[in-house]
């Protein structure tokens, strides 16, 4: 991870197991994770490897979400069914909700 950097924002996950992860540079001054969004940070493990870590962002707050310790070097591969399967419940949450906040707004009619 370059210098100056406090992690890498999920972009984009292809749906294949093998697919690429899409991710941006955030910086220091980066704001809190946006809900649903996805930060990775790895740095060399103490012996062989990449110590890994997410976070995700909920409404009001960011949660560790999941760590791989001195995982090997094709890591990407090792995280990829993580994120994908987290970005897809985050989308599903953000329809649902979207689709009570109509229902309520409907039913106030």
């Amino acid at each position: 991870m370059p210098a100056g950097v406090r992690g890498a924002l999920v972009q984009r996950i292809c749906a294949r197991p093998d697919g690429p992860i899409d991710v941006s540079w955030l910086t220091p001054g980066a704001p809190r994770l946006a809900l649903g969004r996805i930060r990775l940070r790895w740095e060399p493990a103490s012996l062989a490897g990449w110590d890994i870590t997410a976070h995700l962002g909920l409404a009001t707050t960011e949660v560790h979400l999941a760590s791989w310790p001195a995982a090997p070097d094709d890591w990407p591969r090792l995280v990829h069914p993580t994120i994908h399967e987290v970005t897809g419940l985050s989308t599903a949450l953000v329809v649902a909700t979207a689709a009570l906040d109509l229902s309520n707004r409907l039913a106030q009619t």
